[in-house]
Order: C-alpha cells, then sequence, then structure tokens
C-alpha cells in the first residue's frame, strides 16, 4: 500500500455524512408512484433501513444498498467501514446478511493496490458477516465511493421496522455517539491517536452481536443510527409509529473528545442538515447545545436504536452490555399528545 495516500483528502464530504439530508430525501421521493405487491413486506415509502420482500411463509429478502465517500486515509479501514455500514441495514430489520455485491467508484490515478485493499476490507467485513460477496460494480470517478448492495434472510412474521415502537418501550442503543465530529476533526490533524483508534474500532464493529441479542426478545421496532443522526432515526421512529419519545441526555454514551470539538464549534455539515430535518419535532429543554448537536451528528456505521417491551428491557440490555461497545438505555416510548415526536430530559 502506498503511505501517501490520503484517501480523505480525495473527497468533499466523509462517510454517511455524505448523505442526502432526510429533508430533502423526502422531497426528491415525494410524487413517485409506489407499486402495491402483497408480498412487499416493506418498501421505500415507509422511511426504513431496507426493504422486505415475502418469498414464502418462512423466508423474506432484506435487501438494502450503501456506499460512500472514505472516511479514513487507509484504504483497508475504509473498505472495511463501508462494509460495515452496508451491512447494518439488514441487522436493523432482524436479518441476517447472506449475498452482497461491490459499488465501487474510483479515480484513475488511484493505485491498483489501494483500490485492492478497498476491496479486501470489505470482503473480510462480509465474511466475518456470515455473507458471501459474488460480484458488483465499478466506475471511474474523481472522488473515490465504496459500499456494498446487501441482501438478506429473515422470517416474515420476524420483520423489525421502524415504525412498530409501543406506549411503555423502552430505548437501548449500542454505540456511542460523536463519529460525525471526530471524522470532521480528524481532516485537520485534530484527533488524538487513541481516540481515533477507538473511532475505527467502533466503525468496524459489525451490529451482528446486537441483532442476535434483540430477536430473542420482544422487540418492537428498530433502526440503526447512521447519517440522520440519533434525532433524525428517532424522529423517523416516532413518525412512524405514531409515538413520542423522551430521550435521557445524561444516560446516553458521547464520546468525550467529539463533545469538547462541539463544545468549540468543530462539527460536520451533516450535522446541520440534520438539524434542519429534525429539530421542529424535538423539544429541547435545557439540553447544552453542543449535546444536542451531538444528537444531531451523523454517525458512520453507528448502532442499533431498539424500542423493547418494558418487561424484557432489562434481561436484553443486560445481555447487550456483555455483547455490543456500549450498552445504553436511553430513553423510553409514550402515546403521543400532540405537540412534540421527541423530548430531551
Amino acid at each position: 500500500m502506498d503511505d501517501k495516500i490520503k484517501l480523505t483528502k480525495l473527497a468533499n464530504c466523509a462517510g454517511c455524512g455524505a448523505k442526502v439530508g432526510a429533508g430533502v430525501l423526502a422531497k426528491l421521493l415525494d410524487g413517485l408512484k409506489v407499486r402495491t405487491d402483497p408480498n412487499l413486506l416493506v418498501g421505500f415509502d415507509k422511511s426504513d433501513d431496507a426493504s422486505v420482500y415475502k418469498v414464502s411463509d418462512d423466508l423474506a429478502l432484506v435487501q438494502t444498498v450503501d456506499f460512500f465517500p472514505p472516511i479514513a486515509d487507509d484504504p483497508y479501514t475504509f473498505g472495511a467501514i463501508a462494509a460495515t455500514n452496508a451491512l447494518s441495514d439488514v441487522y436493523a430489520m432482524g436479518g441476517e446478511p447472506k449475498l452482497a455485491l461491490n459499488i465501487m467508484a474510483v479515480p484513475a490515478s488511484l493505485p491498483k493496490d489501494a483500490v485492492h485493499q478497498i476491496l479486501h476490507g470489505g470482503y473480510d467485513k462480509a465474511y466475518e458477516a456470515g455473507a458471501i460477496i459474488t460480484g458488483g460494480h465499478s466506475i471511474l470517478d474523481d472522488e473515490p465511493k465504496y459500499g456494498l448492495a446487501v441482501t438478506g434472510f429473515v422470517h416474515p412474521d420476524k420483520v423489525l421496522t421502524n415504525s412498530g415502537a409501543k406506549d411503555g418501550d423502552v430505548l437501548l442503543l449500542t454505540k456511542p455517539l460523536g463519529i460525525g465530529i471526530l471524522t470532521t476533526a480528524a481532516k485537520a490533524d485534530l484527533v488524538s491517536e487513541d481516540t481515533m483508534a477507538y473511532a475505527v474500532r467502533l466503525m468496524t464493529t459489525l451490529n451482528k452481536s446486537a441483532r442476535d441479542a434483540m430477536v430473542k426478545y420482544r422487540v418492537h421496532a428498530c433502526t440503526d443510527v447512521t447519517g440522520f443522526a440519533l434525532l433524525g432515526h428517532a424522529c423517523e421512529m416516532a413518525q412512524g409509529s405514531d409515538v413520542e419519545i423522551h430521550l435521557s441526555v445524561g444516560d446516553i454514551d458521547l464520546i468525550p473528545e467529539a463533545l469538547d470539538f462541539a463544545r468549540t464549534g468543530i462539527l460536520p455539515e451533516g450535522m446541520y442538515r440534520n438539524r434542519s430535518f429534525a429539530e421542529a419535532y424535538v423539544d429541547a429543554g435545557d439540553t447544552e447545545l453542543a449535546k444536542q448537536d451531538m444528537l444531531y451528528d451523523p454517525q458512520t456505521s453507528g448502532g442499533l436504536l431498539i424500542a423493547v417491551h418494558p418487561d424484557e428491557a432489562d434481561a436484553l440490555f443486560e445481555e447487550l452490555s456483555s455483547s455490543v461497545p456500549s450498552a445504553q438505555r436511553i430513553g423510553t416510548v409514550r402515546a403521543y399528545t400532540g405537540g412534540a415526536r421527541i423530548y430531551l430530559r
């Protein structure tokens, strides 16, 4: 590998921070005809993590696609993060990834070994997930991009969506927040070596263990926290479930160095897009502005946000505590009473 390569210098945005904002995306999709099919259990009209199509009484396909510009300078690391992030959508639906296709855009000047290392990183994570990469498609582009189109399997009766949360559910989260802020600060070489290594470990940790744990319990809704941030994805869950969500900010794991950067105003562009989309639905109370910014921070390969029946919340939390990067009990779901959808306390 060529040590002189700085992949992040070849991109205007990093990771999931490159996503089109949720509000803009809704406008782009507005008016598109949604074709009905009794076997299509989840389509793009649901603002969910992936589509789900019933094949038989015992099998449904979960399909998703995710790719983005470099979020790490090392090609292998970039490939591993991008693949981990793409696989996460299947886990969020309660599924198991089985097949994947590479999606890649590369500058003509990018050394062949760097391209190989990106693919190597992706293949290793797919293998860890139990999925097989069977091909893909690549194009020439001035800005490198990589990701996967993933197909997973799930039982039709066990599909998890982001719109099934119920009054009384307990909200659990499985990774800390602050990745978008850290990767933004890293472009200016401001992040400590230990914190950046920790961020990479988080972004390359599959949500497989979280999925394997939650499917044993009465989980009513799930979504992975990625480009739309915790508040953006929580807002979609609240709206889709017609409930309101109450978050205890003090119980949310905020990466300390990222919070320090937020307090000095070092924030990714995606944070402002997420705030623009979700802020109208959020009652922030007296929550510190920097902590609000952390909750609007776009995450790359973030954790799962899980709404679980209150009678089983303790058991699931205990199991997650020994299997995910950061098990957190962050709030509750309540019946919608009008006004804000999310309350920060």
